[in-house]
């Protein structure tokens, strides 16, 4: 299945002509996982009140997000080359108005782990049980204002809230560690009373362990660092900054889809 939400994303984004792969194919697994295993969801009563929340804090990954929700059955996957389009309702980045199974707007990088709390908060102070999870890019944790939810999460001990942090280690102008480096992410998330998990982020078995890990930690929220490589699936994307934003052209669209349909086939899932 992740392999599927990988083919949306090409295809969404070479439809768009414009968008980022390449933080949305590392995250893929991530998206799947929380979708088809992890959260209590329902495709059939998106806004049902006891449902898990997700908050795509790395809002331009919206091709990630879209290929996972249309594949889970809140849409049609035929409608994801309509990304961007005048008139679509897959906008470049999540909008909740208008998007079936978006909990949340983003798109301003920092603002969507501020949302995530503010949800565990309020399931908290209403008793009750559903979960929120957020996913963080490793470029984005530069922003002053994912450690001040930070501090607030962990002050308040917000032990439904899980936060992942994409470390594909590449934002939009190279790597992240010589922008500015966020390095050690686990140490700092540590200072902020997480509880802190260190997994390969495209790695289904991992993924596995360390969410049921976070669902027995009480009394603090739980950040998992997730190792990706970013492009991941697509040969010519990965671990390729210059793939941060920009959409393949015709030619780059069959090679990434064969090299999806390879991986298919080795998995036995072709289709």
């Amino acid at each position: 299945m992740a392999n599927e939400v990988r083919k949306g994303i090409v295809t969404a984004v070479h439809g768009a002509k414009a968008g980022h792969p390449g933080g949305s194919l590392s995250a893929a697994d991530i998206f799947t996982y929380l979708y088809f295993e992890e959260m209590n969801i329902d495709p059939k009563d998106p806004k049902k009140a006891d449902r898990d929340r997700f908050v795509l804090s790395k809002g331009h990954t919206a091709p990630g997000l879209y290929s996972v929700l249309a594949n889970r059955g809140y849409f049609p996957v035929a409608d994801l080359p309509t990304l961007r389009h005048l008139g679509s309702y897959l906008q470049g980045h999540p909008c909740m108005q208008e998007t079936p199974g978006v909990d949340m707007s983003s798109g301003s990088l920092g603002q969507g782990i501020s949302a995530a709390v503010g949800m565990a908060l309020a399931g908290k102070m209403d008793n009750k049980d559903y979960r929120v999870y957020t996913l963080l890019g490793d470029g984005e944790i530069q922003e002053g204002q994912v450690w001040e939810a930070s501090m607030f999460a962990g002050h308040r001990k917000l032990d439904n809230l899980v936060v992942i942090v994409d470390n594909n280690g590449l934002q939009i102008d190279g790597k992240i560690d010589d922008v500015c480096s966020p390095y050690p992410i686990d140490k700092k998330f540590e200072a902020f009373n997480f509880h802190v998990i260190n997994i390969d982020g495209n790695d289904f078995d991992q993924i596995r362990a360390a969410f049921k890990e976070a669902r027995t930690t009480k009394g603090m929220p739980t950040a998992i660092i997730a190792k990706t490589v970013k492009g991941k699936g697509v040969s010519y994307m990965e671990n390729n900054a210059g793939w941060h934003g920009k959409a393949p052209n015709d030619d780059e669209y069959k090679i990434a889809m064969d090299d999806l349909e390879k991986i298919a086939k080795e998995l036995g899932g072709a289709n």
